[in-house]
């Protein structure tokens, strides 16, 4: 066995997470482009295709997914996910493994079961839909909008004190206790995320924000 072959192995007992996903085969490009779409997005990552959920080798004919890879980067990507391939020899059978860097023409999406185009986000071993606000702060990065001006007012500093004692907030709280709108709410959130104030802090279940790791609050 390859010293690559035993590096697949071990990162196969480590189990699917943020950077690591596995495919029995593929049947369906529009799903598989949630998965491209979710590691550019995120901070890149890999599908091992041929392996079952629970770890086992179930081996696939490369050339065959391959062209459907492809054919979900290309057709049901927007833009198009760039990535690279191995094909990897395990205990006999062929598992070919999709490496998708992470991207810097963000964002990119792909259609929902409705067919709607949707920004996704790989949390853990799962594809979630990006909130809007982490997706209008990727727009106007794109754009190169970076530096913003903002008032600092009993509404900034009741969002910056509340994370400060309790670690995030979300927008739902932040709303009641600040009694502003969600728009204005957004905007604020959007702001302090590209003065790098704020990052995103994003679960299955939950959507909160918290002090980007360089910034130091000061109680006044």
């Amino acid at each position: 066995m390859t010293d690559l072959n035993k590096d697949v192995l071990t990162r196969i007992k480590s189990g699917e997470g943020i950077n690591l996903d596995f495919k029995h085969s593929i049947s369906d490009t529009k799903k598989i482009a949630r998965s491209l779409s979710a590691f550019a997005n995120t901070k890149g990552g890999s599908l091992l295709i041929g392996v079952r959920d629970n770890g086992s080798i179930a081996g696939i004919n490369s050339e065959e997914e391959y062209y459907m890879i492809e054919t979900a980067a290309l057709l049901h990507c927007r833009p198009e996910v760039k990535f690279s391939f191995k094909n990897h020899i395990i205990n006999g059978k062929n598992v070919l493994e999709i490496i998708v860097p992470k991207s810097f023409e963000l964002p990119h999406t792909a259609p929902d079961h409705d067919g709607i185009f949707k920004a996704y986000v790989r949390v853990n071993d799962e594809n979630i839909v990006a909130p809007k606000t982490l997706i209008e702060v990727w727009r106007r990065k794109k754009k190169g909008i970076s530096g913003v001006k903002i008032k600092f007012n009993d509404v900034v500093e009741t969002l910056l004190k509340e994370i400060y004692e309790n670690g995030s907030i979300s927008k739902s709280h932040f709303i009641r206790i600040a009694g502003i709108r969600s728009a204005e709410a957004d905007k604020l959130l959007i702001n302090l995320m590209l003065m790098e104030i704020l990052e995103i802090e994003i679960t299955s279940t939950s959507v909160k924000y918290k002090f980007n790791d360089n910034f130091e609050y000061k109680v006044l």
